[in-house]
């Protein structure tokens, strides 16, 4: 049995009046995920526990079989797995965002992104924040475009830390870190505005019509978590493909392998095709594939409609088309579809609420056929719920057939 997990980041949201009273999702034209949810199994999935922030560092410990409650401790350790830093037992992670302050009496977060700096930029201006702020105590690291990492030994995990994403256009009075820490953290922030506001990577950018990366935002801290591989749970080889190190470092943490694809950026001029085609060749070899898409969370952050129906259209035409086009080469299989969490336009940042799943197996009498398309309405009105979410991927993996029996009943 092969097992693939194709996951659009953020896909699910809620009705908009300018779409007639439908999601993005409902709008979007997905041939592919409607014929999963109508030959398949369709339902809910409620991957963020009561108490906890809808992040996609729970929502997708959740789907890979993690119960938060257990083992997450932030998103700042999982990140620094993927970016072969290792912890020690006192480091606290942070993750570290370039943003884009805006100048106005109050002063907004205006872009969580910095324009969705490239890495080669934000690479020259993070080795500089560390030049100018790190130390023995404090080391800053490089990752992807605009998320990085600060490392902090004997840091303080457990400061009141808001993601800049949640607060696109708010002041960030309100929003500065409070509680342990707080003091020292609100001090490097303001350093780093004093470091970058003349920054030759930033000179060149607001010359180029680009927004500045102008400071840095710290959040999502925590000590190393303690994790059982799930490869190990289930006796399987398994993989994952993702460009953002959050992604991939839980996968780490599952004992996954981290496949890399040629031009897979996180944003929606990723290479879709490349994903779904390296992970039919990872299946080859291995019974498990992740395939996470950033794309369609990047454009509900951006409260960009049209950008996240592009976005949901093109990783159901290029991820989940490939995949379901070839699969069947493989022998018997199970392809699930989901969303991690909402991330709604009118929103502009994640929700708690329920995300549609389906599931297609190639097994005779594993497949309850309950979904007309996919997409919120239907799976509400028509599927299943699994709730807590991180019971799924068990079904999925050891008793689908009796999950499916049972919900026949």
């Amino acid at each position: 049995m092969k097992y693939i997990i194709l996951l659009g980041d953020g896909m699910a949201g809620y009705p908009l009046k300018e779409l007639g009273d439908k999601t993005t999702l409902e709008f979007a034209k997905i041939p592919n995920m409607d014929r999963i949810a109508s030959e398949g199994t369709l339902g809910m999935i409620d991957t963020i526990p009561p108490g906890f922030p809808p992040g996609s560092d729970v929502a997708n410990l959740s789907v890979l079989g993690y119960d938060p409650k257990e083992c997450y401790t932030g998103r700042g350790p999982l990140e620094a797995a993927n970016m072969g830093i290792a912890l020690g037992p006192d480091d606290v992670a942070f993750r570290c965002n370039l943003v884009t302050l805006g100048s106005e009496e109050e002063t907004i977060m205006e872009d969580f992104t910095s324009g969705h700096i490239t890495s080669e930029e934000a690479r020259k201006i993070i080795y500089d924040i560390n030049s100018e702020l790190g130390s023995d105590i404090l080391r800053f690291y490089p990752g992807v475009s605009y998320r990085h990492l600060l490392v902090w030994k004997g840091g303080p995990a457990s400061a009141d830390a808001t993601p800049p994403h949640d607060i696109i256009g708010a002041a960030i009075k309100s929003y500065l870190p409070k509680g342990e820490g707080a003091e020292e953290i609100n001090r490097l922030m303001q350093l780093s505005m004093h470091i970058l506001k003349d920054h030759p990577v930033n000179r060149a950018r607001i010359e180029n019509g680009k927004n500045p990366a102008n400071s840095i935002w710290l959040w999502g801290q925590g000590r190393a978590p303690k994790m059982d591989p799930l490869t190990e749970k289930y006796n399987l080889k398994g993989g994952i493909i993702s460009a953002v190190d959050l992604l991939n470092g839980i996968g780490l943490y599952a004992g996954l392998e981290v496949i890399h694809v040629d031009g897979a950026t996180g944003y929606t001029d990723t290479n879709y095709i490349g994903k779904a085609e390296k992970a039919l060749a990872a299946l080859k070899e291995m019974d498990f594939v992740f395939v996470h898409v950033e794309a369609p969370d990047e454009m509900g952050h951006e409260g960009n409609i049209e950008g996240k129906i592009k976005a949901i259209e093109d990783f159901d035409e290029k991820v989940v088309g490939t995949v379901l086009n070839k699969i069947h080469t493989l022998g018997a299989f199970r392809i699930m579809v989901l969303s991690d969490h909402p991330t709604p336009i009118s929103l502009r940042t994640h929700s708690s609420d329920p995300s549609p799943f389906a599931v297609l197996s190639s097994v005779d009498g594993e497949n309850l056929g309950n979904g007309k398309s996919y997409g919120e309405a239907s799976a509400k009105n028509g599927g299943i719920l699994v709730s807590p979410g991180h019971l799924l991927i068990d079904y999925l993996i050891s008793n689908w057939r009796g999950f499916v029996e049972k919900e026949r009943v």
